[in-house]
C-alpha cells in the first residue's frame, strides 16, 4: 500500500499484511505462489476490504472466522471444514478499508487443492449492543440489525487454489453502501453484499480536486452500467480502484451539485494500475443543479434475507451506458430516494494513456436531465421503466416497482 494512503487509521497488522498482500501477488482470489516439492499443504491468509458507504461515518462488523470447504454445496454443519480465525473476535469499521486498504483477518495451513466455498461470520449483535453497528453522518452509534445467517456464515461467490508449500491470499469485498439499508424506524439493517476479489493490488488511479473533496465525489468503475467496485478519494485527492478483474471499464466520478464526468474504455491488465489523471492535472467535475428520483420497491414475495436497489443510469449519445447513481430500498417499507442526480449532460473522455484527458459534454439519450431506472434485488428479477424518467423541471416521485423471482 503506498504511502498515499496514511489518512486510513488501520492497525500496524493491516499495513503489514498490506505489503504482504502487494508482494504475493495473484488474482481471482487466487494469489498462491511457487511451491515446495513434496508438501502435501499450502498457507491461506483472508484479508478484508471495502467499498465506500454512503451517509455513514461509520460501518462496523465483527468478524468471528473466515470458513472454508472444497466442496461448493457443503452444509455447516458437514465435516472437513477449516476456520481461519483472528485471534479473538474483531470489531473493524468498514470505512477504514477504501481505495486498496485491506485488513488481515488471519491466516492458517491448508491441504491442497481447490476450495470452492468461502464463508464469511460475524458475531451477532445480542440485546442493544453494538457488535455490528453504524454511525450516521454527524450522527451517534446505533445498532446494526443483523440476519441469522450471519452466525452460519456469509456465502462468497467464487473459489480459490492451494498450492503445496506456497502462500495463498484470499480478500474478500464487503460492500458497506450496499449492505446497509435503513428499516423505516430510525434502524438499520445488515443485508450484507459479499464478493472474493482479486488480491493483486492492480486497478485504476487518478485524482480529484481538492476543492471539490467537500463535495462527496465517488468514483466508480462499471461495466455495462454495472458498477463493479467504488471508492472515495482520500484527502489529497487520489483515489484507487482496486483488485480489478482485468478487462475494460468506464469510470464514472459524480459529486454533489456537479455534472458527472466519465472515461469510457479504460483498460486493466492484471498485474498494473492504470492512471487516468495525474495530482498535476486532476479531474474537476463542472457545477449542475440537481433533481431527485424517489418512490417505492415491492418485493413479492417479501424477503428477509436480501434489500432491493434502484439505479439511475444514462446512455451517452457517443458513449456507454453508466450508473450515475443508485440507492437502497428500506427494507420494511420499500421506500428509495435517488438524491443529486445532474440536470446537465455528463462529460466524457475516452481513454488515452496521454494525460490529462479532454472532456466535453456529451448528450444523454433521450436528454438532460433524463434517466432510466432500474430496480434490482437478487434472486428477483431486475425491472427497468419502460419509459425514462425526466426531472428537467421537478423531482420525480412515485416511481415504483414490484419485483418478481
Amino acid at each position: 500500500m503506498t504511502t498515499t494512503f496514511k489518512r486510513f487509521s488501520l492497525a500496524t497488522t493491516s499495513l503489514i499484511a498490506a505489503a504482504t498482500l502487494v508482494a504475493c501477488g495473484g488474482g481471482g482470489g487466487d494469489s498462491g505462489t511457487g511451491g515446495t516439492p513434496g508438501a502435501t499443504t499450502g498457507r491461506v491468509a483472508a484479508f478484508l476490504t471495502d467499498a465506500p458507504a454512503c451517509g455513514f461515518d461509520a460501518v462496523n462488523v465483527t468478524v468471528s472466522k473466515v470458513r472454508v470447504h472444497k466442496s461448493a454445496t457443503a452444509a455447516e454443519t458437514d465435516g472437513s471444514w477449516t476456520d481461519i480465525t483472528p485471534a479473538s473476535p474483531r470489531k473493524i469499521n468498514l470505512l477504514t478499508l477504501t481505495n486498496g486498504a485491506v485488513d488481515l483477518l488471519g491466516e492458517t495451513e491448508l491441504a491442497t487443492g481447490t476450495y470452492n466455498q468461502v464463508r464469511l461470520v460475524l458475531d451477532p449483535n445480542t440485546g442493544n449492543g453494538l457488535t455490528n453497528s453504524v454511525v450516521p453522518t454527524g450522527g451517534t452509534e446505533k445498532p446494526l440489525d443483523t440476519p441469522s445467517a450471519v452466525q452460519s456464515g456469509l456465502k462468497l461467490v467464487g473459489n480459490f487454489e492451494v498450492v503445496a508449500g506456497a502462500k495463498t491470499d484470499i480478500v474478500i469485498d464487503f460492500d458497506a453502501c450496499k449492505s446497509v439499508l435503513t428499516k423505516g424506524n430510525g434502524n438499520y439493517a445488515l443485508k450484507p453484499v459479499v464478493k472474493l476479489i482479486p488480491a493483486i493490488l492492480n486497478g485504476i488511479s487518478g485524482y480529484i480536486s481538492t476543492a471539490q473533496l467537500a463535495a462527496k465525489p465517488m468514483v466508480s468503475a462499471q461495466q455495462n452500467g454495472v458498477i463493479v467496485s467504488a471508492t472515495v478519494p482520500s484527502a489529497t485527492g487520489e483515489f484507487r480502484l482496486a483488485r480489478l478483474p482485468a478487462g475494460t471499464y468506464d469510470v464514472v466520478i459524480t459529486a454533489d451539485n456537479a455534472a458527472a464526468s466519465v472515461i469510457g474504455a479504460v483498460p486493466v491488465a492484471a498485474t498494473t494500475t492504470t492512471a487516468v489523471s495525474t495530482t498535476a492535472a486532476p479531474i474537476t467535475l463542472a457545477a449542475s443543479p440537481t433533481g431527485s428520483i424517489s418512490g417505492t420497491v415491492v418485493l413479492s414475495p417479501v424477503s428477509t434475507t436480501t434489500g432491493a436497489y434502484v439505479a439511475a443510469k444514462q446512455t451517452l449519445a457517443s458513449g456507454p451506458t453508466v450508473t450515475v447513481k443508485y440507492a437502497g430500498a428500506d427494507v420494511n417499507i420499500g421506500a428509495y430516494s435517488i438524491t443529486g442526480l445532474p440536470l446537465t449532460n455528463p462529460n466524457y473522455a475516452v481513454y488515452s494513456s496521454t494525460l490529462p484527458l479532454t472532456f466535453a459534454s456529451n448528450a444523454a439519450a433521450p436528454g438532460a436531465a433524463t434517466y432510466n431506472v432500474e430496480a434490482s434485488a437478487a434472486g428477483y428479477t431486475a425491472q427497468t421503466l419502460p419509459t425514462p424518467v425526466v426531472i428537467a423541471t421537478a423531482n420525480a416521485i412515485n416511481v415504483n416497482f414490484t419485483l418478481t423471482p
